[in-house]
């Protein structure tokens, strides 16, 4: 049965690869005028996914799960940003003469279909199946069981504007099962691609289980390091967007490292405003040798497992460090390679920090929390990659596209170019 519904995608992504970029924005634009039309219903559906799963879940999936009338406008937006996006298929990346009238071309091309398995993320059906549509792939969606009526209903409204549109709604497909999360991972011959989006358990669950390419990441631990050279009123600002704004995210810090030259002064303060907060610390040993000193605040000891954990709550860890070389080496050792940032003032620092840290994203004097496709100007993404081979970090409409080689000649054959009077190429870039 899952054979039939990738092969009846596949069909449908190779209608839809040939489609000219005008075609797509077209279908691109149905669906956002869909989403707002069945907007009370897709609302009215993620209300009872979310009444469903409460005190079910975990507070930050319940926080991923829900998908509110302003949520859905701003994913809406997204849509239609994907549309005014460049298209990403047919660009001409090498176009080379190797000799008269034998001409290479590489040229981009979507992927194919893709398979897409996420949690409790509703809003991931949106973001997905316009990129897919704009990068001229199909998507086989998996959704979590905790947002089945909310992935329903949004699936049904997509389909009914692709309906309106050249784009064949079969291009997008939803799976409600359990049973077919492990069978959608076998299909190597139907599926080109599998992106994963949840927790790092489910994420390694898909690697460990799939001989299909996987995009993804399995980890979200992302550190904050402020400086001795930081501006104090930047650091706290920043440092409590990048925990508190959305605790939940995968770019939320989990772990705050303070120059020891500071920590007299900055530790204390910026704790008291991370408890105004909610947020609870977990603080190393130094750290608590130090508020010895700056009266009698009760605060968790971390321990070894906290600076490899990622709490996706309102928890955070903080580790004093002797100097910038401790900072890197923390990060380079612990984090998840997804997002990382500095504090200073100090444009030296700040330049060593961003070259040496080995993060998709890595960021200066501002919020862990802008690694995001939608805040890249992306449009939307399909996930977080934290591989070293491209794509990496938030992927957009690039990451959806591959390439191929096409050679055109008039009777060339590889003879003329081997053995003793061999004919040199030109290699001449047009």
């Amino acid at each position: 049965m899952l054979t039939e519904i990738a092969q009846k995608t596949r069909l449908a992504a190779q209608h839809l690869a040939n489609l000219p970029s005008a075609a797509k924005n077209t279908a691109i634009e149905a669906i956002a005028t869909s989403l707002e039309s069945h907007a009370d219903e897709i609302v009215a559906a993620n209300t009872k996914d979310c009444e469903a799963a409460a005190n079910e879940i975990a507070p930050a999936l319940y926080a991923r799960l829900k998908l509110d009338a302003t949520k859905l406008k701003g994913a809406i937006v997204g849509v239609r940003d994907v549309g005014k996006l460049a298209d990403p298929v047919g660009q001409i990346q090498i176009h080379r003469t190797l000799d008269t009238g034998l001409v290479l071309q590489r040229a981009s091309c979507p992927v194919g279909v893709l398979g897409v398995i996420f949690e409790a993320r509703p809003d991931a059906v949106i973001q997905i199946a316009s990129l897919a549509i704009k990068s001229g792939n199909g998507v086989i969606l998996k959704g979590g069981k905790e947002a089945i009526a909310s992935c329903t209903v949004l699936v049904k409204a997509i389909k009914a504007g692709l309906a309106k549109s050249e784009v064949n709604p079969d291009a997008i497909q939803l799976l409600t099962t359990r049973s077919e999360t492990s069978e959608l991972l076998k299909l190597d011959r139907d599926v080109d691609l599998i992106i994963p989006r949840g927790s790092n358990e489910f994420v390694k669950y898909v690697q460990d289980n799939t001989r299909i390419p996987v995009l993804g990441h399995a980890d979200g631990i992302c550190h904050l390091y402020i400086d001795s050279a930081a501006d104090f009123d930047r650091a706290i600002a920043i440092t409590i967007d990048s925990k508190t704004q959305y605790p939940a995210a995968c770019n939320a810090i989990e772990t705050l490292l303070i120059h020891q030259s500071i920590a007299d002064e900055f530790l204390p303060i910026i704790i008291d405003r991370l408890q105004a907060h909610g947020v609870e610390i977990r603080l190393s040993q130094l750290g608590h040798e130090i508020l010895g000193h700056n009266g009698d605040l009760t605060i968790d000891l971390a321990i070894a497992t906290d600076w490899a954990t990622e709490y996706s709550d309102l928890i955070l860890a903080i580790q004093i460090v002797p100097d910038l070389e401790a900072a890197i080496t923390h990060v380079n050792t612990y984090g998840s390679r997804h997002t990382d940032g500095i504090v200073t003032e100090n444009t030296t620092t700040a330049k060593i920090f961003l070259d040496r840290v080995d993060a998709a994203n890595v960021f200066h004097n501002c919020s862990t929390r802008f690694s995001d496709g939608f805040r890249y100007g992306f449009g939307a993404e399909v996930g977080i990659s934290t591989q070293k081979m491209p794509p990496r970090g938030p992927v957009g409409l690039e990451g959806l596209v591959t390439y191929k080689y096409q050679l055109t000649g008039s009777g060339h054959i590889a003879a003329t170019y081997t053995g003793e009077n061999a004919k040199p190429f030109i290699h001449r870039d047009l």
